[in-house]
């Protein structure tokens, strides 16, 4: 069974940095893509960011140059470093896995697993 847990929201001010948190990544996980959604107040959750290990990173257009995906396999955790927030960014963040190999990483259908979700809050 997959827990991923994220962590690090929080009400910050435009122009802040705030970086996020997911656990549970096993090295198995290693081969798949994890991904970052987020959904704002009242809309559909989007895709962020995208990560396979030791491969590749997507961003969705409007986080580029301000949002960071990492990862630091010896903790099993990803990262989302987040700078310049502005309040469009306001939203519940998920972390989640896709563990299908030919993985559409932007596509939320393929992610499997999910965390429960941290809030982020970026006030004006």
């Amino acid at each position: 069974q997959v827990q991923l847990v994220e962590s690090g929201g929080g009400l910050v001010q435009a122009g802040d940095s705030l970086t996020l948190s997911c656990a549970g990544l096993e090295s198995r996980f290693r081969i798949y893509y994890v991904g970052w959604f987020r959904q704002p107040p009242g809309k559909e959750r989007e895709f962020v960011a995208a990560i396979r290990s030791g491969v590749t990173t997507y961003y969705t257009d409007s986080v580029k140059g301000r949002f960071t995906m990492s990862e630091d396999n010896a903790k099993n955790t990803v990262y989302l470093q987040m700078s310049s927030l502005k309040p469009e960014d306001t939203a519940v963040y998920y972390c989640a896995l896709n563990t299908e190999i030919y993985a559409n990483p932007r596509s939320f259908s393929g992610y499997t697993y999910w965390g429960q979700g941290t809030q982020v809050t970026v006030s004006s």
